[in-house]
């Protein structure tokens, strides 16, 4: 990332077949984004509806200067390729096997200090939200009190325990934590 960067910070999640499809979404975002940068992956308890089944939720910081109706139309395509139903009006109180929102767009640093609840009103993103504005800012030297992330696995690339960036080598399609 450099100095200054702009982009959007995105929160996936997932409870269906959450680790397949974290790492699902991931892939899809590489093929429209060369580095992402991710929170931990923490497993949570589904909120606001009836299921028995956790999820898997990762805040993501896409740096780039697309439009947020462009990046929409990424995140619902992906929802749609992954198998859930747009069109269901009670989508949100349905397991799902991808969830991707758009919190925010973001300037780092000059944004850094925005509360998490002046991005969104999912409180159990709070602190992932936090956990990746410091790492992003050069301050992750201080670990914040989250729970241990879940291990993730794509291709040969492990993430999810902590905050990391992922970046996409165009030449080659390798992907490498940083």
């Amino acid at each position: 990332m450099s100095n200054t960067a702009s982009g959007y910070l995105l929160g996936i999640g997932s409870n269906i077949d959450p680790h397949n499809n974290i790492v699902r979404i991931i892939a899809q975002l590489f093929e429209h984004f060369p580095q992402l940068t991710l929170s931990r992956v923490l497993k949570l308890p589904p909120i606001g509806m009836n299921s028995q089944h956790d999820f898997l939720n990762v805040v993501v910081f896409i740096e780039t200067a697309i439009e947020q109706t462009d990046l929409k139309e990424i995140c619902n395509t992906i929802e749609i390729q992954l198998g859930r139903d747009r069109d269901d009006p009670t989508r949100k109180t349905k397991d799902r096997p991808a969830d991707l929102d758009i919190l925010t767009s973001i300037r780092f640093p000059d944004d850094v200090e925005r509360l998490a609840s002046n991005i969104t009103d999912e409180y159990f993103l709070y602190p992932l939200l936090d956990e990746i504005k410091a790492y992003l800012s050069g301050k992750s030297s201080t670990p914040l009190p989250l729970p241990a992330g879940v291990e993730i696995n794509l291709n040969d690339l492990t993430f999810g325990q902590a905050a990391t960036t992922i970046n996409r080598n165009a030449g080659s399609g390798n992907k490498g934590i940083v």
